[in-house]
């Protein structure tokens, strides 16, 4: 009897310390990293718990959410919207968001990704209402922050933040396709025309200022030229008059002695000479001998003058 009691009583301690177990690893809640819980107490909100150590009352509270915290993205599916000059556009994006406040995103709306991803859609299109399709492509960083700030005007409620949102991808119809491709050749080929005129017309006043350089070069040159073959000319009238000038000194001073003017009467008297035979082979008159026109004659002539032209010492 006393075997069969210890027994039982062994058994229920073994029953209570499995209970306690059972109780402890129920109320205690390890809660990751950029999560979070939310804890309802008989169906209804009670608390949200955070990363690390947490405790709940067991059988009375329950994990009823769990949230994660960390930045999510999702794709926005390919949806047709008519830009503002009523043109067909698909277009696509990413979405990328993040969980705030875990109350809001638990019982603010059912499911807050599919909401945040139809509220993306219906903002894309009424954005792209708002612009002309030329704009869609070259304001499309503007396109997305205007997209942004909508989203997270409307879902403040739900306790989600849209961090960005990026348009993966603008298809027009294949004609206005067309259209694009034709206009962009246009440019580039009216680009090309006007490097190619902006060059020729470079070279061209390449060429004059080159030209024109030359030029001056040239007339420089051909005033330095002009500068120094006078001052030659007038160095070699200097250097001539005075190569006069030394000798004429020099026959003056020889002429100032007996034997220099016996000199000067012979020369005198041999240019006279001379000079008579020149006129005679020159001119047809013929001319006569007398006393005026022989050797002696012409000597004595050149003798007076070069005495009377003679100064005295």
């Amino acid at each position: 009897m006393e075997t069969t009691l210890l027994n039982f009583l062994f058994s229920i301690e073994a029953v209570s310390l499995i209970l306690i177990v059972i109780l402890l690893k129920m109320s205690i809640k390890f809660v990751p990293q950029n999560r979070a819980y939310v804890i309802e107490r008989f169906g209804k909100y009670n608390k949200t718990m955070e990363a690390g150590v947490n405790v709940i009352i067991p059988f009375m509270d329950v994990v009823a959410h769990d949230r994660s915290l960390k930045e999510q993205a999702h794709d926005v599916p390919s949806q047709s919207a008519i830009t503002k000059d009523n043109i067909s556009l698909t277009v696509d994006g990413v979405l990328y968001f993040r969980v705030v406040d875990p109350y809001k995103a638990s019982y603010g709306v059912e499911d807050y990704v599919f909401a945040v991803q139809q509220l993306a859609q219906t903002t894309m299109r009424s954005e792209i209402g708002k612009i002309e399709l030329d704009k869609t492509f070259e304001e499309r960083d503007q396109l997305n922050s205007n997209i942004v700030h909508s989203i997270n005007d409307a879902a403040e409620p739900w306790g989600v933040v849209v961090l960005r949102y990026e348009i993966k991808d603008i298809v027009p119809p294949t004609s206005v396709m067309s259209a694009m491709e034709s206009q962009m050749r246009a440019e580039r080929e009216r680009r090309a025309k006007i490097l190619e005129s902006e060059g020729d017309r470079q070279a061209a006043i390449n060429r004059a200022e080159g030209e024109k350089q030359a030029q001056v070069l040239e007339a420089e040159a051909d005033k330095a030229e002009q500068i120094l073959k006078a001052e030659g000319e007038a160095k070699a009238i200097v250097a001539v008059a005075e190569a006069k000038a030394h000798a004429l000194k020099t026959v003056g001073e020889a002429a100032r002695t007996e034997e220099g003017r016996a000199a000067v009467q012979l020369d005198l008297a041999t240019r006279a000479i001379d000079a008579k035979h020149a006129i005679a082979k020159e001119s047809s008159v013929v001319l006569l001998p007398d006393t005026g026109t022989n050797a002696a004659a012409v000597v004595a002539e050149a003798v007076s003058i070069y005495n009377a032209t003679k100064v005295d010492k």
